[in-house]
């Protein structure tokens, strides 16, 4: 299938490890172009030079940038803009909060969570959507706890379902200017980022085996299967499908 993504250029914010880098290896491997983003210099080099390496280094230009800074979304549009003239969408990848159970995260904890996870992502989302023309589409990576909570990681409970429902309002505000708002919400994926919780256990490997337990296919997703279905949701190839929560957690995800 042609994606339809050549020329056209996407924002993939927490572009440099883990679902937005592959996110962003996808889209450059279909020919588009990308503004990644990142907290940490020295990632967001590497990711240049790797996705460079890959697609061209005029397919890909790097910001330091946090989430959480109200500055963030204006960086990345410009970027966008100065480097090729356009903007046709945007990977909104906040990180991951603090693990923990309620009753043991502080309110400062949920504080700075809120102001990147949450409050991050909706300025982002309603900046780059003020931004996009017809045929835009915007992508929240979200999670399965959108529709179930995951175990030890309260803040993420609290969080992502509130997003997943901006993202169906600003689906409905957008529509009908031909711009397309989706989330998905991946479940255990091998990123860096499970790797962590998984060691945080003390015992990483019997964590994944129970892990694996609750997944009907039996294994963690591979991070290229994540950025597969995310580049099909921000292309023109899934032109009709907005307003929708897509899981990627083979399975493991047990409500409609």
């Amino acid at each position: 299938m042609d994606l339809q993504l050549r020329d056209r250029v996407f924002i993939v914010t927490g572009g440099t490890r883990g679902l937005g880098r592959a996110t962003a290896e996808e889209l450059v491997a279909e020919g588009a172009s990308v503004v990644v983003s990142g907290r940490q210099p020295g990632a967001v080099d590497a990711a240049v030079e790797g996705l460079g390496g890959r697609a061209g280094s005029d397919a890909v230009v790097g910001v330091v940038a946090d989430n959480a800074d109200p500055a963030t979304p204006g960086r990345l549009i410009e970027t966008a803009r100065e480097r090729w003239g356009r903007l046709d969408g945007a990977l909104i990848s906040v990180g991951g909060p603090p693990p923990g159970p309620v009753s043991k995260v502080t309110d400062e904890q949920w504080v700075a969570a809120f102001g990147s996870v949450f409050l991050g992502g909706v300025r982002l989302a309603r900046e780059v959507g003020a931004a996009l023309e017809q045929d835009g589409s915007i992508a929240f990576v979200l999670s399965t706890s959108v529709r179930q909570p995951v175990p030890g990681l309260s803040v993420s409970n609290g969080l992502r379902p509130g997003l997943a429902m901006v993202a169906k309002d600003l689906a409905d505000e957008l529509g009908p200017r031909g711009i397309r708002v989706n989330g998905l919400m991946p479940g255990r994926i091998g990123t860096e980022r499970v790797a962590e919780l998984d060691e945080a256990t003390g015992d990483p490997q019997a964590a994944r085996v129970r892990w694996e337990e609750q997944i009907p296919l039996r294994r963690y997703g591979a991070p290229e299967e994540f950025g597969r279905v995310a580049a099909f949701l921000l292309s023109p190839a899934s032109s009709f499908v907005t307003g929708t929560m897509v899981p990627v957690d083979g399975g493991m995800t047990r409500s409609l």
